[in-house]
């Protein structure tokens, strides 16, 4: 299995498509910019200037297929004529008012509604702190009691949290919920397994998230299967790396407290690892969807799958990449016919540059990805040229 075939990799670009992603991911590879524009970006989000136009003919036409359900499924109806699934996400983030949740709550059903009615949306996904504000994930996760009105309250995030987790075993859609920041986790992690108990119970249809950046993720895992045999229900987990490096280590930081995130990449590496194998031996009782951009992970996978005489359509293993990244991996994993999962998001313009400000960020920590996306999209525009002349 390779990945380096670019004519596979870039169907669906057009040169200049190619070009503006190539300075895109040039601009990613100097941290110092992206810091800076991080830091512009938001202050200009909250004087309220406008910069919808810019970051929409930009960073949003790169890694969002649109602005509303019309534009979005027109890119999954391209990525589907290529053997590649899709799961939307309506990709607002940090909303703070019950009207915002409650409108979160309608977006995911909604996208829930359209996945319904097209076999190339298989999963779906939704954050669980755009259904209930933060400071209650934070105060559950210290094990800080909540006041009679703060009761109430997080009795409607779980029920908003539960009627869109009803909606997807009730239409055949499997729903992944996000991981986050990994002091508001503990609250979403418990929240997750309650929810794999009450409809996982004969195939995984929620799906939980594990960072595998944060050191005690193993263990984590192991304890999650442990109590999935004794109450007898299925594991669902979405295997990620993890987006929030620079967050961890500074709470960690301005707290006197030893970070809960991996020292090195390589670490990170060998626990990433050390979880996909532990997942493959258990696909009786679990399903693994992989989401990396990391091609060693995957090779890593695929080539056990070849060993053990898996089938490539198992329905226990996906392979997830960003959409608008690692393009090379999603197209030439689909067209050797294994199961390709793009992430999609969509959502107002102004509304998802949160969501774009972390794509910037990671693509910056992700060390070695960046020079690969540009090293990639460079051979296939030299390619183009060659054939051309």
């Amino acid at each position: 299995m390779k990945f380096d075939n670019t004519q596979k990799a870039y169907q669906l670009k057009t040169d200049r498509d190619l070009q503006k992603a190539y300075y895109l991911f040039l601009l990613f590879s100097n941290e110092k910019l992206v810091s800076i524009g991080s830091f512009v970006t938001r202050l200009i989000l909250k004087m309220k200037l406008p910069v919808s136009y810019i970051f929409k003919i930009t960073f949003f036409s790169q890694f969002c297929a649109g602005l509303n359900k019309k534009e979005s499924l027109k890119a999954v109806d391209s990525l589907k004529s290529y053997k590649i699934l899709s799961y939307l996400h309506y990709a607002v983030e940090a909303v703070k008012t019950e009207k915002g949740m409650e409108i979160s709550k309608n977006n995911t059903l909604e996208t829930l509604s359209f996945s319904k009615e097209n076999k190339a949306l298989p999963f779906s996904v939704f954050k669980a702190t755009s259904l209930g504000p933060i400071k209650l994930f934070e105060k559950k996760s210290e094990g800080i009691s909540f006041t009679d009105s703060e009761r109430i309250e997080w009795e409607r995030i779980q029920l908003r949290i539960d009627a869109c987790c009803e909606a997807a075993k009730q239409i055949g859609v499997k729903m992944l919920i996000d991981a986050e920041e990994s002091w508001i986790q503990p609250a979403i992690d418990e929240i997750a397994e309650s929810l794999m108990e009450k409809y996982n119970k004969k195939t995984p249809v929620i799906y939980t998230t594990l960072q595998m950046y944060r050191k005690d993720r193993m263990i984590y895992m192991k304890n999650l299967y442990n109590k999935a045999t004794k109450r007898g229900f299925k594991v669902g987990i979405k295997l990620v790396r993890g987006a929030y490096i620079e967050k961890e280590n500074l709470k960690a930081y301005k707290l006197g407290k030893p970070s809960p995130i991996c020292e090195s990449k390589e670490l990170t590496d060998q626990n990433f690892n050390n979880a996909i194998d532990y997942m493959l031996s258990k696909l009786n009782i679990g399903s693994l969807f992989m989401g990396s951009h990391n091609e060693q992970s995957i090779l890593r996978v695929t080539e056990w799958m070849s060993q053990n005489k898996i089938s490539k359509k198992h329905p226990h293993i996906w392979f997830s990449q960003l959409y608008g990244m690692a393009d090379h991996i999603s197209f030439n994993l689909a067209s050797s016919g294994y199961q390709v999962v793009k992430y999609v998001p969509y959502g107002p313009v102004n509304e998802v540059i949160p969501y774009l400000i972390r794509r910037a960020e990671e693509n910056t920590s992700i060390r070695g990805q960046t020079p690969r996306e540009l090293s990639l999209i460079k051979k296939e525009l030299k390619r183009r040229r060659t054939r051309v002349l």
